[in-house]
């Protein structure tokens, strides 16, 4: 295997690599430097690259025991920067921050008792507030497949990184779409999972109602593997759904059987204009399903109107994060329009978000007694020109935020799992794609569905061109 079908290989087969002693981690991880040093300068996924700590740490993984081995031995990772990694500066999209954190978070730590190798922090947008990766600071990061494109947000440099084969996986957040936004972009599996599932501590929660973290990978497999890692709740945790009916590696491992899967075009907000070939996109995944034997019908859901959870959650979200940076005069001119806005709404709104949106939640998911997944597309255009924020405050960057998320970010008030599927490429090369929903804490449900797909589609053999 030459250096480059090493990097697209994933994380479940270079750590197969590792633990059959046919590769070591800091071959592995010298290979994936040298890919950051030749691709990162143009695409700017990464915002700190880790190159002497993780060397440091792919030595010791090499001199372990056998019997100190996880899942993930030697193999390389790269974290959001909303994610506390010991040693870093937890940045969030910008320069308001400046004191490195003493301990990884709950994800990262865990990554790290598996053998996993941090190789670095990526961009995001500035508390994650968009669907677009572009910081005041950090400058844009570029799509992987089209760089005068955007990654998509806020988990924009994960993507980019993940896709370019600079790693195998990373860890993305989603409060909003912020997963599955920049899968869709990049050509990624991009599962947003149960609320809950995974944890951020030390803090008891991501935005309320609405964040949860985990991985941006190119298969399914190890999406699941990679979720069996972190997934999990603390003492801390304010969510604690129930464990799932198996583990994520199982259900990637497991036909599911015949599925009822509505399918719905329409948006959940209004005025959205789905795509021509996102449409088209949509259409060609139903007849797969169909062929492979699924029952597959065009349904409207009971969509609720989540806006009015969704707002005051978002806006008491960045708000609380807003209020805790070492430096507020450094924040971006849109953050701070976004916290002016929320000072306008009272804070006992944040929590009637919370109890309004599992209110909506339980009322809409009594449709899933009927159904087993719903079919939607993940993004209504197709990935813009870069400078999608350039000039616009935060009413303007809420408008052109909207076609990206209209299809994602009511599953982050409900809390269902979702996740965003590759479907194929546009005219322009551009990658397209799909979400799939499950009812509440039925993630393996998904990941049987999209593994069965991304055996049919083949999406995993897709590489950026110039990468």
């Amino acid at each position: 295997m030459d250096a480059t079908d090493l990097a697209f290989a994933g994380i479940s087969r270079q750590a197969e690599l590792i633990r059959a002693g046919e590769l070591s981690s800091r071959e592995l991880t010298e290979t994936l430097l040298a890919r950051i040093e030749r691709l990162d300068p143009a695409l700017n996924a990464f915002r700190v690259v880790m190159a002497e700590e993780a060397l440091a740490e792919a030595d010791a993984r090499d001199g372990a025991a056998a019997l100190d081995r996880g899942p993930l031995h030697g193999v390389p990772v790269a974290i959001k920067d909303e994610n506390d990694v010991a040693g870093q500066v937890t940045a969030f999209g910008g320069s308001s921050q400046s004191t490195p954190v003493a301990e990884d978070g709950a994800a990262t730590a865990r990554l790290r008792a598996a053998g996993a190798v941090i190789i670095g922090k990526t961009n995001m947008s500035e508390f994650g507030q968009w669907p677009f990766t572009e910081s005041q600071t950090f400058g844009y990061t570029r799509n992987a497949w089209d760089p005068t494109r955007t990654a998509g947000g806020s988990s924009g440099g994960t993507a980019v990184a993940t896709a370019a084969g600079m790693v195998g996986a990373g860890l993305g957040g989603d409060g909003g779409g912020s997963i599955r936004i920049p899968s869709a972009c990049n050509g990624l599996f991009g599962l947003k999972p149960q609320l809950g599932r995974v944890s951020f501590a030390p803090n008891p929660e991501l935005w309320g109602g609405l964040g949860t973290v985990g991985p941006l990978t190119r298969r399914v497999e190890d999406s699941a593997l990679f979720y069996d890692v972190v997934r999990g709740a603390t003492p801390n945790d304010r969510f604690r759904p129930p464990e799932p009916r198996m583990s994520f590696g199982e259900a990637a491992r497991t036909e599911p059987g015949r599925l009822r899967i509505a399918v719905c075009a329409k948006a959940p907000l209004p005025f959205v204009r789905l795509d021509r070939e996102q449409r088209a996109a949509l259409e060609s995944v139903v007849q797969t399903l169909r062929d492979l034997g699924h029952e597959v019908e065009e349904v409207d859901p009971p969509y609720p109107d989540t806006r009015i959870a969704f707002i005051p959650q978002y806006l008491g979200g960045v708000r609380a994060e807003a209020a805790m940076v070492e430096h507020p005069e450094r924040l971006e001119r849109r953050t701070k329009q976004t916290a002016a806005v929320a000072k306008l709404v009272p804070r006992r709104a944040f929590e009637w978000g919370i109890r309004r949106g599992h209110a909506q939640a339980d009322r809409f998911n009594e449709f899933f007694r009927e159904r087993d997944l719903i079919l939607t597309p993940t993004i209504a255009e197709q990935p813009r020109r870069l400078g999608a924020l350039d000039g616009v405050g935060f009413l303007g960057a809420s408008l052109r935020s909207t076609p990206m998320i209209a299809y994602c970010a009511i599953w982050n008030v409900l809390g269902n799992p979702a996740a965003s599927i590759p479907a194929g490429t546009s005219s322009a090369g551009l990658p397209l794609a799909v979400q799939l929903v499950g009812p509440p804490n039925d993630e393996p449900t998904i990941l049987q569905a999209a593994a069965q797909l991304e055996r049919e589609l083949g999406w995993p053999e897709r590489r950026p061109p110039n990468c």
